[in-house]
């Protein structure tokens, strides 16, 4: 079976029947303009200086100076790179659009906002955590507080600490304090598990892989391999990506669809059966 986009007609259809979804796109693609505009120039060799929307919007770790309680929502809105920005909006376009006719706008937009800052709100949690870890490790051993708060603004480890810490460790200790995120991701991961649950055989293509997979394999599918990718340190796209917030998102998206379970309007007029299937005699009852 297929998915019926009943938006893609025409720009007018689109404005009327998914008009949050066509409010995103606009502030994301305004806010990474004005991020571009807003970039500081640096000439060759000089050290990069951090974009000032990015400090202002993206989601930074809660103990350090640059965080503010709004960025939990405003870092939905940014990111980080053509790509970035690309994939997410295109996500949100195919799949959010979707379900905006199938639900109404009041009921997606609380979906998308909901996933997006339960992704968020899962990801600092962990961060927290973990450096709540490296502070107790190195209570242990008495490293000075005057030590710790001296690396985290320099980087630059004096010998208490280097002894007490291998390189990666010290990366990554470093990394979450003055770390940000930013992105759409995590609401749009819960938005494709809404997808998977409300069309579990619709059809999915990814641009770089041609090749139609149903929704209920690809979505667990990615989920999955974020899982992997987080445990591992590896991933196929490189490093940068929070994977937690993408399995958050996922997760707060599961959530949502077996809390509205019994309260969801049908959708089953948007489905069209695949001629290469035979057509389920129950659909849609």
């Amino acid at each position: 079976m297929f998915v019926r986009f009943e938006h893609s007609q025409s720009i007018k259809r689109l404005l009327k029947e998914s008009p949050a979804v066509v409010a995103l796109l606009a502030a994301n693609i305004l806010l990474f303009a004005l991020k571009w505009l807003l970039a500081p120039a640096t000439a060759p060799g000089e050290p990069l200086v951090d974009n000032p929307l990015d400090v202002l919007l993206a989601l930074h770790f809660p103990y350090s100076p640059d965080f503010h309680i709004w960025q939990f929502l405003s870092h939905m809105f940014m990111h980080g790179n053509e790509t970035h920005i690309l994939f997410n909006m295109f996500g949100v376009f195919t799949f959010g659009s979707l379900l905006e006719q199938v639900w109404g706008t009041k009921r997606f937009v609380v979906f998308y906002l909901v996933a997006g800052l339960g992704a968020s709100l899962i990801y600092t949690g962990l961060n927290v955590y973990e450096f709540g870890t490296y502070i107790d490790f190195l209570g242990t051993y008495n490293v000075s507080t005057e030590s710790i708060q001296s690396f985290l603004a320099t980087r630059v480890p004096n010998s208490e600490l280097a002894s007490r810490l291998s390189i990666e460790e010290l990366v990554t200790f470093y990394g979450i304090y003055n770390g940000s995120m930013l992105g759409a991701s995590g609401a749009l991961y819960g938005i494709l598990v809404a997808f998977a649950v409300l069309f579990p055989n619709g059809k999915i293509m990814l641009i770089f892989l041609p090749v139609p997979i149903k929704a209920k394999y690809f979505v667990p599918a990615i989920v999955g391999f974020d899982l992997f990718s987080e445990l591992t340190g590896f991933s196929i796209f490189g490093g940068g990506i929070a994977h937690t917030a993408h399995i958050g998102g996922a997760l707060i998206g599961f959530i949502l669809m077996m809390y509205w379970k019994k309260d969801l309007p049908d959708a089953s007029h948007f489905i069209e059966p695949d001629e290469n299937e035979e057509e389920d005699p129950h659909l849609g009852r």
